[in-house]
């Protein structure tokens, strides 16, 4: 409603029982997933791209910690 210009955002977020702010993200959203939103924006599949992104680095992170500190434990065994 609120893209095809029939009514405003704070119209339709009353209609809806929506918060303004939950609403126009919403609408920002979804302009960047048709090419129509500002530029930089994530489309919703970058913004799942992107979480599944750091979740690997978190991951990845762990083991490297994990691997350093086994390495720590045996070079010091081995001494």
């Amino acid at each position: 409603m609120v893209q095809e210009g029939a009514k405003s955002l704070p119209q339709v977020a009353r209609d809806l029982d929506l918060t303004e702010s939950s609403l126009r993200t919403w609408v920002e959203r979804a302009r960047a997933d048709k090419g129509e939103g500002k530029p930089g924006a994530l489309t919703t599949a970058e913004r799942e791209e992107l979480a599944a992104l750091r979740k690997k680095v978190r991951n990845l992170e762990m083991e490297r910690d994990f691997l350093k500190k086994a390495a720590a434990f045996f070079a010091k065994e081995s001494s």
